[in-house]
């Protein structure tokens, strides 16, 4: 059975997940004005991801081994931007970029907010499709030049929760 933590970046468990996503960048981006494209990764400090602050960093731990992980970040009183989501090599392809997904978005509607936000890269296209398919709705040509648009920016609105249902 899998197991949700609810963490920071700094946590040693978390490892895996910036080791294997700052590899992946620099794999796929390469340099970025002389700067490896996992830099990304430490742009924002561990806190901006702590609840206290409006942020989750979601680790998903199967028999001790993380397979899966993501965050949001707090952009506005209404908007939870997702960063980071993940899946462990070795446990790819069963869905479980879905179920991280799921479990942010679920975190961001009961931490108040009413829109998540994401980014992914030109040269990510197994994410443009999965957040296509979760409902995102691209905030760019999706007929476009990918490489020209550079950061291919999505949102969707989080379903509204009736207050009967919420206490039900």
């Amino acid at each position: 059975m899998d197991e949700f933590v609810f963490t920071l970046p700094s946590d040693p468990r978390a490892q895996p997940l910036i080791d294997d996503l700052g590899r992946d960048y620099d794999e796929r981006y390469g340099l970025n004005d002389g700067i490896p494209s996992s830099f990304e990764l430490h742009r924002y400090p561990a806190e901006q991801f702590a609840a206290a602050n409006g942020g989750a960093f979601l680790l998903v731990i199967r028999d001790g081994v993380v397979v899966a992980g993501g965050a949001y970040k707090r952009v506005s009183a209404s908007v939870a931007e997702i960063k980071r989501v993940w899946t462990n090599p070795a446990y790819r392809r069963q869905g479980l970029a879905r179920v991280v997904m799921a479990a942010l978005e679920s975190a961001a509607l009961a931490a108040g907010y009413s829109v998540t936000s994401l980014t992914t890269g030109a040269r990510q296209p197994e994410a443009v499709a999965l957040y296509l398919a979760l409902g995102y709705e691209p905030l760019f040509d999706l007929d476009g030049d990918y490489e020209e648009i550079s950061y291919l920016s999505f949102e969707k609105q989080l379903p509204v929760v009736p207050v009967e249902s919420a206490a039900a």
